[in-house]
């Protein structure tokens, strides 16, 4: 009876929720202070609010870019952090302060030509965010940014399914792909879509792991599975490298 109480206690880790900020700037100009923002006034601000670890991450390649982006990954434990952290920004002096350029930039100076969020909530076999085992120079770093989007809802919820209990999950973890969440899209501009986050010490070691993915036995059962085809009708690969700034 004592045990049966103990098991009934433990619960699986709460799933947690992530935004994915988008900054689009048209040139260096905007990019810097967007940069400068983020740096000394947005993550220490999120830090004082309870979010330790906050991801800063551009394309490669994104300095010759006709769009240039900054990507930001801001996790949150519930989702009231996602709704209470405007405010709690607002009430912050220091964060006032070293964001007053960005802040208060005139219409006409503005810091970045379009924002945009996506907001997710965790897969339940990768409940909570993993900060990568890389030890290398954050400006080698490959990370890599998956968006998978579903022709129908149903299907979607296959592919869903295919990384939870179908194990697609378990082979990336086996094959040491440093994933740092796999998460549903609860809003945004591309539905129904799921998006992970892998990590890899440079180019060549990414591209090392996909090939040894491709080749892994347990892959080849599951993507020839019957009850896993057709689920994504698009996909979408960003490969990012970390500020040297960012938390992650």
């Amino acid at each position: 009876m004592l045990q049966s109480s103990a098991n009934a206690a433990v619960k699986p880790p709460q799933r947690e929720f992530y935004e994915i900020r988008v900054y689009h700037v048209k040139d260096a100009a905007q990019e810097g202070m967007v940069d400068r923002y983020l740096e000394q006034a947005f993550l220490p601000a999120a830090h004082k609010a309870g979010i330790a670890k906050v991801g800063v991450f551009k394309p490669v390649g994104n300095d010759t870019a006709a769009d240039r982006r900054i990507y930001v990954l801001i996790p949150y434990r519930r989702l009231e952090q996602f709704v209470q952290l405007p405010a709690q920004l607002d009430a912050n002096k220091d964060y006032i302060a070293a964001g007053a350029a960005y802040l208060d930039a005139a219409y006409n100076a503005a810091p970045y030509t379009r924002m945009e969020t996506i907001l997710l909530q965790a897969f339940p076999d990768h409940p909570q965010m993993e900060l990568p085992a890389l030890t290398g120079p954050k400006g080698e770093r490959i990370y890599e940014l998956r968006s998978y989007e579903g022709p129908t809802e149903k299907l979607y919820r296959n592919k869903v399914q295919m990384f939870n209990k179908g194990g697609e999950i378990g082979i990336f973890k086996r094959l040491n792909f440093n994933a740092v969440f796999y998460g549903e899209v609860i809003s945004g501009s591309h539905m129904p879509n799921l998006m992970y986050l892998t990590t890899f010490e440079n180019k060549a070691a990414r591209d090392e792991h996909w090939k040894a993915f491709g080749s892994d036995p347990a892959w080849k059962q599951l993507v020839a599975a019957p009850e896993y085809q057709h689920n994504v009708s698009h996909q979408d690969i960003m490969f990012l490298h970390p500020t040297e700034y960012s938390d992650i």
